[in-house]
């Protein structure tokens, strides 16, 4: 079942009230654990992902700030809300931010007009497993999803001392359609094992292996919005071309 475009007054207000925290400029912590080592897990929750070759670090001015997706050789997609910061390059297709990959930058970024939406034109073309995006009708209410980041790993206060340096994934449940945090239409969800935090911003939503939505806005315990990927492909289609 397609999402809808209703939500509270209540969580309308929320939205807006949190697009603040989820635009830190995050720099990974020097003391957070490697995979397997026992110490806080990634999200808040969650665990850390095993394969994402479609993911893709965000780095604004050299710092680490959001998450995002190759779509194609050449465009990668994020949330508007990651890059008014400009000098933007992405580290591509590795699961640690630090190493691995292929680094390339931003060229041309175009924000779409009315929603939680960004892509970047890369300065080259780059061989990858690029993230399949969904149709109208990918995500329904009930459905278990999965969402990814290198943001936050617990409520730390400043969400910049607890990034990890390692992509992270949970799970989340689909509840409604709601308003991203430029009221553009969204998919909300609850924690199944994790939430987003700040860094996960402009991260993914898959669903069965199709990326759904991109994420916007989260209150850390309760509801996450990801804009709704499938309500704005015609405007994804006419800038990258996919």
């Amino acid at each position: 079942m397609r999402t809808t475009r209703y939500v509270p007054a209540l969580l309308a207000a929320l939205v807006a009230a949190l697009l603040s925290a989820l635009t830190l400029a995050p720099s990974a912590s020097a003391a957070e654990p490697r995979p397997g080592d026992g110490g806080p897990q990634p999200i808040i929750g969650g665990g850390y992902a095993q394969n994402a070759p479609w993911a893709a670090r965000l780095f604004s001015n050299g710092t680490q700030t959001c998450t995002s997706t190759i779509i194609s050789p050449t465009w990668i997609l994020t949330a508007k809300h990651c890059v008014s910061g400009g000098n933007l390059s992405f580290r591509i297709g590795s699961l640690d931010q630090g190493s691995g990959g292929t680094v390339a930058n931003g060229v041309q970024t175009v924000t779409s007009p009315s929603a939680d939406l960004a892509l970047v034109r890369l300065d080259r073309s780059v061989s990858a497993s690029y993230a399949r995006l969904g149709q109208p009708g990918t995500v329904r209410v009930g459905q278990t999803v999965q969402v990814y980041g290198w943001g936050a790993t617990s409520r730390c206060g400043s969400e910049i001392n607890c990034q990890s340096p390692y992509l992270k994934v949970a799970n989340v449940s689909v509840t409604q359609g709601c308003y991203d945090a430029y009221y553009g239409q969204a998919i909300c969800a609850r924690p199944v094992d994790g939430i987003t935090a700040g860094g996960d911003s402009g991260g993914p939503m898959m669903a069965d292996g199709v990326q759904a939505g991109v994420a916007s806005t989260s209150d850390r315990q309760t509801t996450t919005a990801y804009t709704n990927v499938t309500a704005y492909r015609s405007w994804i289609q006419s800038v990258a071309g996919v």
